[in-house]
C-alpha cells in the first residue's frame, strides 16, 4: 500500500538523516510502501533500497531516551535475545529504522509443517528463547528496566478490563451483581498467581510476535515487559488464542520447559503445582485477550480479531471443567456467553 504523499516526504527526510549518520546504510531509497499494522497505533513502511530493505516505524514523539521500545531492544540484545536490530532513531519525531524481518510470523510457519513432530520441534526451539528471557538475572540492572509487575492489582485491572468491554459491552449484560460476582470468582485466582517468585516477562509472547528469517526466530514487541511468574509467558504461547497446539505437545512442552527452567527461578515444588498455576494463569491470560479482542472492535471497529473470541472462550471453559474450584465462575460465564 503506498503511504500518503505528506508520509512519503516525511520519511525520505528520516532516512536521508539516517544515511548520513550510520555507516550501515549505504544505499539509496527507491521506494515505499505501507505494511498492515499491529493491534497497536505504530505505524510501519518498508524502505525499498536496491538488493536490501528497512522497515521504518512512526509511533509518538518522545523525549530522547525515553522509548520503551528502544530501552527493551538494548537490554535483550546486552542478554543475546535475538530481537531486531535498529539502525537508526530520531525519538523527538517518533521514528526509529529498523531491521527488516519480513513477512513471516511463527503462525505463518505453522501452516506449513507436515506433521506434530515438526510442530514439536518448533514450539521447542521458541520455548528455548523463552527460558533465555526468563532466566535474566532480576538484580538492579533489570529493575531498573523492568519496574512494573503483574501484581494483584494488575492482574485484576485485567479481568475489570474485559469485563467492561467484553461482558458489559460486547455480550450487552446488564445486570451489575453478575458483574461483581465475576470479578469475585477471578480474585482468589489473582491473588494466588499474585503471590508466587516472578520473572523478567515479555508480556505479549504468542506466535504473531516471532518473526521468522533465514530459520532464525526473532522476537517483537517486547516493550511492555514485565515482571511476572513464569507461567505468564509460556501460556500465552502454548494457550495463542491464533493456534490449537497439538494436546500432547503441549504436554511434552510444559514438562520441557519446567525441567528446563529449574527450581532455583520458579520456586514451584512440583510439576502438579506448576500445572496448577498454570490452569489460574491460562483463565486469567485467556479471558484479558478476550478483553482485548472486544477493546478492539468497539473502538476502532476492527472485526479481524472478533473471530477469536469463540474459540478462547471455548478453551477456558475446558480448563474450568477440570476443576471444580472453578465452578462458580464457569456456570456464571458460560450461562451467559451461551444464552447472548
Amino acid at each position: 500500500m503506498k503511504p500518503e504523499l505528506s508520509e512519503q516526504l516525511f520519511i525520505e527526510e528520516l532516512f536521508k538523516r539516517s544515511k548520513d549518520n550510520c555507516n550501515e546504510i549505504n544505499c539509496e531509497l527507491k521506494n515505499i510502501e505501507r505494511l498492515t499494522g499491529d493491534a497497536s497505533t505504530r505505524r510501519y513502511y518498508r524502505l525499498y533500497c536496491g538488493d536490501t530493505s528497512f522497515v521504518a516505524c512512526l509511533d509518538n514523539p518522545t523525549e530522547e531516551g525515553f522509548n520503551t521500545f528502544v530501552n527493551m531492544q538494548e537490554f535483550l540484545v546486552s542478554h543475546k535475545v535475538r530481537v531486531p536490530h535498529i539502525y537508526s532513531k530520531d525519538l523527538t519525531k517518533g521514528y526509529l529504522l529498523e531491521e527488516d524481518l519480513g513477512d513471516v510470523t511463527l503462525l505463518q510457519k505453522l501452516t506449513h509443517i507436515k506433521n506434530n513432530e515438526e510442530e514439536y520441534q518448533i514450539y521447542k526451539d521458541i520455548i528455548d528463547i523463552l527460558l533465555q528471557m526468563h532466566q535474566i538475572p532480576i538484580d538492579e540492572n533489570t529493575l531498573s528496566k523492568v519496574e512494573l509487575k503483574f501484581d494483584y492489582d494488575k492482574l485484576i485491572s485485567e479481568i475489570e478490563f474485559t469485563e467492561k468491554f467484553f461482558f458489559k459491552i460486547f455480550l450487552g449484560v446488564k445486570e451489575e451483581k453478575h458483574s461483581r460476582d465475576l470479578i469475585n470468582f477471578f480474585s482468589p485466582i489473582c491473588k494466588r498467581l499474585s503471590a508466587e517468585k516472578m520473572v523478567y516477562t515479555h508480556r505479549d509472547f504468542h506466535s504473531r510476535n516471532v518473526m521468522v528469517k533465514n530459520n532464525d526466530n526473532i522476537v517483537i514487541d517486547f516493550q511492555d515487559a514485565r515482571l511476572g511468574i513464569p507461567q505468564y509467558d509460556l501460556v500465552s504461547l502454548l494457550e495463542d488464542c491464533y493456534y490449537d497446539l497439538d494436546p500432547k505437545n503441549k504436554e511434552k512442552l510444559i514438562k520441557y520447559y519446567f525441567d528446563k527452567l529449574g527450581s532455583d527461578t520458579h520456586r514451584q515444588e512440583s510439576l502438579d503445582n506448576f500445572m496448577s498455576l498454570y490452569n489460574d494463569m491460562l483463565l486469567q491470560r485467556v479471558f484479558k485477550a478476550i478483553g482485548s479482542f472486544a477493546y478492539i472492535y468497539e473502538t476502532r471497529k476492527d472485526v479481524r480479531y472478533v473471530k477469536y473470541i469463540g474459540f478462547a472462550m471455548e478453551k477456558i471453559r475446558k480448563i474450568m471443567l477440570s476443576d471444580s474450584k472453578y465452578d462458580d465462575l464457569r456456570k456464571l460465564l458460560f450461562g451467559i456467553y451461551y444464552e447472548s
